[in-house]
């Protein structure tokens, strides 16, 4: 009898971690077939990509390739974009992947399966403004985020190499959404123009040159979050010379600005949209009728799988779920919900192997951290000191940060590896630039 198939499609903060998982348990001893299927050939933890794009991470020094991480933990890579699927044949329809030349890959495939997870995250949503697919740049991938990194530094050498039309603010940056990735992004760019000084941009030696304006049509920063949060956030952006427009939405966004629907201009070199988010747009005719909510997310029960079809599972953005007794109806959209799904769909996927019912997952919040650039971080943890809340700013918060981060990298690679990754880059540290300069 042929192995059962799993079929994974997107390797995100959800996604890898559960083919590493049950290529370990699974794969490797013939119980499953497991695939993962990603347009993109390396796998970034998406909550720091405004540090990509900022120019303070090196992706070469923390990208995994998923052909790498298949060979090691069991499972099988096929590179791809999913365009839709057939639940009565139970096949994925593949794109024809091409290269940068735009000579193919692979040829347009169908990938069976028996059990399908779709992981595949999230796409900003731009409310339909007029000019911002053309004119802005969305963080959802690695290539935005280098591409916005390449695009800062030839705005700021372009400043250098004309001295004449400096002035204040000659350089612009409006990000567009002041959830945590706007103000993440607005902090690190902040921290990334210094650095840039003081490798020979001399055009940066001032705060007064590089413009950072953060846009939210909502009455504060963070919306999302308690009120603590944004007061704490806005006082931290305020220093960092952050200029911050609340209650102000954007009308259009133009080849050299943003117009606000007040009718202001707001002159920008760079243009980040990072408000809103929704299911990929394949979704809509893709998914062969499955059920789908406003925001483009698959509609799935408690067990993680869909409304339709038990056989199709999802986690992270890209599914909307039932929160368990939760404060809201929904589970938020955060890395640290893909990363309980996925530990939760291991076990209920052993368990539809061996033909027992499965199991409701209820979400666990452990509260939110929100980077504001080097060594400060605000954040609330959830659960602490007896089963009350514990709130976190500065050092002790920026440590508990990147703590997040070492732990997805031991789910990836177990504890040993990731301390010996994590020594590698901190012994090599001080023979690297502090900043990517190309």
């Amino acid at each position: 009898m042929d192995p059962h198939r799993i079929v994974i499609v997107g390797g995100g903060a959800g996604g890898l971690p559960l083919a590493t998982q049950l290529g370990r348990s699974l794969g490797r001893r013939g119980l499953a077939h497991i695939t993962l299927i990603d347009r993109q050939r390396r796998h970034f933890w998406k909550p720091h990509l405004h540090e990509i794009a900022a120019g303070s991470m090196d992706l070469d020094r923390h990208a995994i390739s998923y052909m790498a991480q298949a060979h090691r933990h069991g499972f099988h890579d096929r590179i791809g974009e999913m365009t839709g699927l057939d639940r009565q044949q139970r096949v994925v329809h593949l794109a024809p992947h091409r290269d940068e030349q735009g000579r193919p890959v692979t040829p347009q495939r169908e990938i069976p399966y028996d059990s399908l997870v779709l992981a595949v995250g999230s796409v900003t949503h731009d409310f339909g403004t007029p000019g911002a697919r053309e004119h802005a740049i969305a963080l959802e991938s690695l290539d935005d985020a280098e591409r916005f990194h390449r695009r800062l530094v030839n705005a700021c050498i372009r400043a250098q190499a004309n001295p004449d039309a400096r002035g204040a603010h000659h350089l612009q940056v409006v990000i567009i959404g002041a959830g945590a990735t706007g103000v993440e992004l607005a902090a690190e760019l902040r921290h990334t123009s210094r650095d840039l000084a003081r490798y020979g941009l001399e055009c940066l030696d001032h705060e007064q040159t590089l413009g950072i304006h953060l846009v939210e049509a909502a009455a504060r920063v963070l919306p999302g979050l308690p009120e603590r949060f944004s007061a704490a956030a806005l006082a931290r952006l305020r220093a960092l010379r952050v200029e911050v427009h609340t209650h102000s939405r954007v009308a259009e966004v133009l080849p050299q600005g943003v117009r606000l629907a007040d009718g202001r201009l707001i002159p920008a070199e760079l243009v980040v949209w990072a408000a809103g988010i929704k299911g990929p747009d394949y979704f809509v005719q893709g998914l062969d009728g499955l059920s789908l909510n406003r925001q483009q997310q698959l509609l799935i029960k408690p067990e993680l799988h869909a409304l339709d079809d038990p056989h199709v599972f999802a986690l992270g953005d890209c599914a909307a779920c039932p929160w368990l007794g939760g404060p809201m109806e929904w589970v938020p959209p955060r890395a640290q919900a893909a990363h309980q799904q996925a530990q939760h769909l291991v076990v209920n996927l052993r368990r539809r192997l061996q033909g027992q019912a499965l199991l409701p997952w209820r979400y666990r919040d452990f509260g939110s951290l929100v980077s504001l650039g080097r060594s400060s971080t605000v954040g609330q943890l959830m659960g602490s000191l007896g089963g009350g809340k514990l709130w976190l700013s500065g050092g002790l918060a920026w440590l508990m940060y990147r703590g997040l981060y070492q732990s997805h990298q031991m789910a990836l690679h177990g504890p040993w590896r990731a301390a010996i990754e994590w020594l590698a880059q901190a012994l090599t540290r001080w023979n690297r630039p502090r900043i990517k300069l190309h």
